[in-house]
């Protein structure tokens, strides 16, 4: 391994003396390159432009939350380089590497001694008048909303070409396996394995209580219309990215080609995690 990328949680210290660490510890034998803004804090010349985030990299290191991952894996584009992901942040569902565990995690992945969890990404097209209007790729959720002062929206659904509802709510969410411990979840979504190809269909405050999340299976193809004039709702794209909508819209949902690589904690497993996460067994 001789390239490594390190991207850091924004005016985060904790990351940006990790980061310093890695220099020290790898700076001589391998190029560590650091995202902009944290490299200038460190005086530390070889500088990372986070658009060019996985090219010619061989690991990705992300140090901060969830959020920092999921920003990181939308500008890999395609570029299957694994992430390591250090929790610096909240819950850390993504970024499930602990700082306590990171030294010895970063030195087996640098000698080739590491698995992988591959999760799969939504391609996610917004069609106007028949144009397509907006393209972008998600790993955790795309997420239809109305704005905070609009009434109940109708999204007409479609899966593979056969009339699914119109679903009456306050939205709408797609989610991966990745994605449903996140919004998909707090809206009653289920939980499902993140190594799974599937996609949930979770409403936000349906008018209707019949109207349950459904899990879709692979390789299908999704068209929501938006069927509500005079009302203000957006399409959220990981939580990061909003895109207004228009009356008739049409999102077409369906698992993307790009895919993401997570390195798996050495010494904890999925259900660990979402045992100590969710404070399962608490009382």
């Amino acid at each position: 391994m001789n390239n490594i990328h390190v991207i850091c949680k924004r005016q985060k210290e904790d990351a940006i003396s990790l980061a310093a660490r890695i220099i020290q510890l790898y700076g001589h034998k391998i190029d560590v390159f650091v995202d902009e803004e944290s490299a200038r804090q460190l005086n530390y010349t070889k500088q990372l432009e986070i658009e060019h985030v996985g090219e010619g990299a061989k690991l990705i290191v992300v140090l901060g939350g969830d959020g920092t991952l999921l920003s990181v894996a939308r500008n890999l584009k395609g570029k299957d380089v694994p992430i390591l992901g250090v929790n610096l942040g909240g819950l850390g569902f993504l970024t499930e590497i602990s700082p306590e565990e990171f030294p010895e995690m970063l030195e087996r992945v640098i000698s080739g001694d590491y698995d992988i969890s591959q999760r799969i990404m939504l391609s996610v097209t917004v069609k106007r008048e028949k144009e397509k209007v907006f393209e972008f790729a998600v790993l955790n959720d795309a997420v239809i909303t109305k704005d905070a002062l609009a009434r109940i929206i109708d999204i007409e659904t479609h899966v593979n070409g056969e009339y699914l509802t119109t679903f009456k709510s306050d939205g709408l969410i797609f989610s991966t396996p990745t994605g449903s411990t996140g919004y998909s979840l707090a809206a009653g979504g289920p939980i499902l394995y993140p190594s799974m190809k599937n996609i949930i269909v979770t409403p936000i405050c349906p008018h209707m209580l019949t109207n349950r999340p459904i899990i879709l299976p692979e390789k299908v193809n999704i068209k929501a219309i938006l069927k509500s004039k005079d009302e203000k709702v957006v399409l959220t794209l990981d939580g990061q990215i909003g895109f207004p909508l228009e009356f008739g819209d049409e999102m077409l949902i369906k698992e993307s080609s790009h895919v993401v690589s997570l390195v798996k904690s050495s010494s904890k497993g999925y259900f660990e995690i979402l045992r100590t996460k969710l404070k399962w067994g608490e009382r």
